[in-house]
């Protein structure tokens, strides 16, 4: 088995590196070498090799290997269907088997009640007065209400809201393909068409109606459920973490990469630097040479930076050049 998952994961690695550079060269042999390898359900969910040949599916251009991208997508998603088939046919054995069990309890019952009724010769008054009352104990019983059997509380999802509005099922087409980028709806086993009816929803109630704000929350929506740096906002969403109420309500600074929000954090600051040096001034001097030009007509001026106690950060500008630098 290992020796299967190996090769698995090494195509899986080679069909991303395609993916990455935006060259399909050679996938179809390899797509030909996953149709030839008996594939489990086990081995789908360890290697994920489904993800990247639906990645690969998405890039390629060529007919041939979409084709069989698409066929080898089919088989496998019937290895899931097969194995949820196979659980539910479980369950049904398993209530087969309680029911049986009723059955043969009942039976025994009436075969104990049918001895019991057995004509015995030559009684006595004080057998008879003891068979009288195990016949009323034994009636007694048998009209005892049947015990139900308690079963867990299954959690359910309220019924998806349905529109009529042809610009609303638009959005919500467009919200289910954005969930169902890289397929991690497949191994996480989410609803997207559900999940994306529940966030339109949420969207609509918000702004109450379908014009340009309505369309440009949906639009974020996508452009970041779909953003391939930031897989970790689409999964939270698929798995439960963020719900549709919020991810309907969320700004794009709440939904964006955390490398985005360490990228405007420092573009925050350098504005902010900028803003305090054109506010003071500067002064010119010949002290300092660029770096770049080699002449010495610069302008530098002083910013507290950082804590009181700690030296002031100098920023230096070339008149000639406009080369900026700084130092401590």
């Amino acid at each position: 088995m290992m020796g299967k998952e190996e090769e698995i994961v090494r195509i899986a690695k080679r069909l991303d590196k395609m993916v990455t550079k935006k060259s399909t060269d050679g996938a179809m042999d390899l797509l030909k070498e996953l149709k030839s390898m008996p594939i489990t359900l086990d081995l789908l969910q360890s290697t994920r090799i489904g993800m990247s040949v639906n990645a690969l599916r998405k890039q390629s251009t060529d007919d041939e290997v979409i084709s069989l991208a698409k066929s080898l997508i089919k088989s496998w998603k019937k290895l899931l269907d097969a194995s949820e088939d196979k659980n539910d046919e479980k369950k049904r054995n398993s209530s087969l088997a309680t029911s049986s069990s009723k059955d043969a309890s009942d039976t025994k019952d009436q075969r104990s009640d049918s001895l019991l009724h057995t004509s015995i010769p030559r009684r006595t008054h004080n057998e008879e007065c003891i068979l009288e009352l195990y016949q009323q104990h034994s009636s007694n019983k048998k009209q005892d209400p049947p015990r139900t059997i308690s079963t867990p509380k299954i959690t359910t999802f309220p019924p998806i809201p349905i529109t009529c509005d042809a610009v609303r099922n638009k959005c919500r087409e467009m919200l289910t393909a954005a969930l169902q980028t890289d397929n991690d709806h497949v191994a996480i086993g989410a609803d997207c068409e559900h999940l994306s009816a529940q966030i339109e929803e949420y969207i609509y109630q918000d702004v109450k109606n379908t014009d340009m704000k309505y369309k440009n929350r949906v639009r974020s929506r996508i452009s970041n459920l779909k953003d391939s740096k930031n897989p970790d906002l689409r999964k939270n969403v698929l798995c439960g973490a963020i719900t549709p109420e919020q991810i309907a309500v969320m700004t794009s600074e709440e939904m964006a990469s955390n490398e985005l929000k360490e990228i405007r954090k420092a573009m925050t600051k350098e504005a902010i630097r900028e803003h305090q040096m054109a506010k003071t001034g500067g002064t010119q001097t010949d002290l300092f040479t660029c770096g770049k030009c080699k002449k010495k007509n610069c302008t530098y001026t002083q910013v507290q930076t950082r804590s009181s106690d700690e030296p002031m950060t100098t920023f230096v500008v070339c008149n000639e050049c406009g080369n900026r630098w700084k130092f401590c």
